[in-house]
């Protein structure tokens, strides 16, 4: 993500975000320095770039993760149902509408940054099964010392490309795939394209969904290209936005919805006007017009999402 400083974390959460960074530097990280309120940033170096933990001054037990100054996760370790990002609020009401309430589910992450939504769905649905891919290991190690999961949740963290490890699983394993993969600042190519779809749907269930947090600003050729693709895959589209974003007014998150069967539109369309910052969702006609002349994406064509413009975080 773009360039920003850690002291802002708390007036970044929701703006711009994203997990799951890829590069090639061997990490070393800093010992903790205090609990509670009492609390001071870890430093690391990570796969991905700098790493750092940066405590929430209004939440005890609360931390955001920013890779190179730009905020990336934000998890309370005391409460993991709270989503300080918007775009994770949005993610969450995804995760409860995916089936009755309390009910187990299977669930790929692809991008696990600090977990955020994979601790919301075990806290939310217990017995829940889940997988994470990520690809730096360095930072799952910071992560996992740093802001450890709670013993017994069914959370397996596995290290590698995630489209890899989306090839090596079953079909029909998944209730739910989301998709938040950022390498450097931007989403890599070879997960953007129709192929890639077609393997997520292969690994979804009949009844499941997929759901990507996709970044872009005016003219929206990246996101509105990533829903025309969707659609070539998927019957059922929807789209949750901020609509500043969607009207191209400012770079910020996009929650793509896609599924077989028919999606919860009007009830998504409630929670999401009721956020704290109060978003829209984009179905049917609208999203069609949203999406009109957009080209399927493939592998021969596919490119990584936009970089955020010079100084979107500070």
């Amino acid at each position: 993500m773009a360039r920003g400083t850690a002291r802002r974390h708390a007036d970044e959460r929701d703006r711009v975000s994203g997990k799951g960074r890829a590069g090639q530097r061997s990490g070393q990280h800093s010992e903790p320095r205090g609990r509670g309120r009492d609390r001071s940033v870890v430093r690391a170096q990570v796969d991905g770039g700098a790493a750092a933990l940066v405590p929430d001054p209004d939440r005890p037990h609360a931390w955001s993760l920013l890779l190179d100054e730009a905020p990336q996760s934000y998890v309370d370790l005391a409460d993991p149902t709270h989503l300080g990002f918007e775009y994770q609020r949005r993610l969450g009401h995804v995760v409860d509408l995916l089936a009755p309430p309390g009910r187990p589910v299977q669930v790929l992450h692809l991008g696990g940054g600090a977990l955020t939504l994979a601790r919301y769905v075990a806290a939310t649905r217990p017995r829940s099964t889940q997988q994470a891919v990520e690809v730096d290991e360095t930072l799952t190690r910071l992560v996992r010392e740093h802001l450890p999961l709670e013993p017994g949740r069914r959370i397996r963290v596995r290290s590698g490309d995630a489209r890899a490890a989306l090839a090596r699983l079953p079909e029909a394993w998944a209730d739910l795939v989301i998709a938040d993969v950022f390498g450097g600042a931007r989403t890599p190519a070879h997960l953007t394209s129709v192929e890639f779809l077609h393997e997520v749907r292969r690994v979804l269930r009949p009844a499941g969904w997929y759901a990507a947090n996709i970044v872009d600003g005016a003219p929206l050729r990246h996101l509105r290209a990533q829903t025309a693709t969707a659609g070539a895959v998927f019957p059922e589209r929807c789209l949750l936005a901020d609509p500043a974003v969607l009207r191209g007014r400012r770079f910020g998150n996009g929650v793509l919805l896609a599924a077989a069967g028919e999606l919860p539109v009007a009830e998504l369309t409630r929670r999401t006007a009721g956020d704290p910052h109060p978003g829209r969702v984009a179905a049917g006609r609208s999203l069609d017009a949203f999406t009109a002349g957009a080209a399927v994406v493939t592998d021969a064509t596919a490119t990584a999402s936009p970089p955020p413009p010079e100084g979107t975080f500070g």
